[in-house]
């Protein structure tokens, strides 16, 4: 499982002209979903940005949590970051998982972050989105489950 997972001042997140999630100030998560991936990615992966200390404390050092900071959770579906531009023009996605696998885990990577109490809201799962980030540092992180980069 991989996300970009960037600090945000406000995020939102558009499907056919409708607003389908939208979060002031907190993290947007952009998640993508391999072929090995289980449960345990899920659990890894949602701790990890929950608890990601990178917002600014009273002496302006990344020192704390989206939950210290009662921050929120916009999460955007994005099989693309398994695309595999290594050879010729055109990326490969053989490594992404199959729709039918990776919407279940999205949803379940959603849940495991809204049983940590935050507010999360999402996108929708293989609609074409068109996804507003107001990145606040900019502060943009790059996750991966299998602990490839």
């Amino acid at each position: 499982m991989r996300a970009v997972v960037q600090r945000v001042e406000k995020s939102s997140v558009t499907v056919d002209g409708s607003i389908a999630g939208e979060i002031g100030k907190g993290l947007t998560v952009l998640l993508g979903v391999g072929q090995e991936d289980s449960d345990r990615d899920i659990d890894y992966l949602a701790d990890k940005i929950i608890n990601l200390r990178i917002f600014e404390d009273n002496n302006g050092k990344m020192n704390l949590s989206l939950l210290e900071v009662g921050g929120e959770l916009l999460v955007v579906s994005q099989f693309t970051l398994y695309g595999d531009c290594r050879k010729g023009r055109r990326p490969g996605y053989d490594r992404a998982a199959r729709p039918e696998a990776a919407k279940a885990l999205y949803e379940g990577f959603v849940e495991k972050c809204r049983g940590f109490g935050v507010k999360v809201q999402t996108g929708i799962f293989q609609a074409e989105m068109l996804v507003d980030i107001s990145n606040d540092g900019p502060v943009t992180l790059l996750l991966d489950s299998k602990r490839e980069f």
